[in-house]
């Protein structure tokens, strides 16, 4: 088993893409990044505690390879917006791949120029690749948010504008 971190905004929003697929063990909503120890949502969400919202996947690398979580991963942020995601503004949403080894960091940077030479976006990509912090699970409410709460999860995702963005610039 291995881990994989991603920061893509709303970590709602990145749960479900990662979730039911085949190799992933475990999805997990949480706080990464920041200086503050054991950080609350209540912290997080001011933007101040220099926490990212998160998911933190444990995956089976021989089922479902790092390379293919990043190649899910890009598609569901705009990895040209350093002020958040979407509806979601303050540096808590902003997108970041946190690399647990060095294969892990050299993945990222292959998919990021790759991303960068594409010509898909006019600006330029800001998603960071940063060494793993430790990382904080989120409360209990937020774990499987789109399952537990599904009439708000669907209202969130659709008035942030994320699928409009995905659909336009990843499809």
């Amino acid at each position: 088993m291995q881990t994989a971190t991603f920061a893509g905004g709303c970590f709602w929003c990145m749960v479900k893409p990662f979730d039911e697929m085949e190799g992933i063990i475990k999805v997990t909503s949480g706080y990464t990044g920041g200086h503050v120890e054991n950080p609350s949502y209540e912290d997080v969400k001011t933007g101040e505690s220099g926490h990212f919202e998160a998911v933190q996947i444990v995956f089976d690398a021989d089922i479902f390879p790092y390379e293919k979580l990043l190649s899910l991963y890009w598609p569901q942020i705009d990895p040209t917006d350093d002020g958040g995601q979407f509806h979601d503004r303050g540096p808590q949403y902003r997108t970041a791949i946190f690399y647990h080894n060095n294969d892990q960091q050299k993945a990222a940077k292959v998919t990021k120029k790759e991303i960068e030479n594409s010509g898909r976006f006019k600006n330029p990509i800001v998603t960071e690749i940063l060494p793993a912090s430790p990382f904080f699970p989120a409360e209990d409410y937020h774990q499987d948010f789109y399952k537990k709460n599904e009439k708000a999860y669907k209202a969130d995702r659709e008035e942030s504008g994320r699928d409009g963005f995905i659909e336009t610039y990843w499809k």
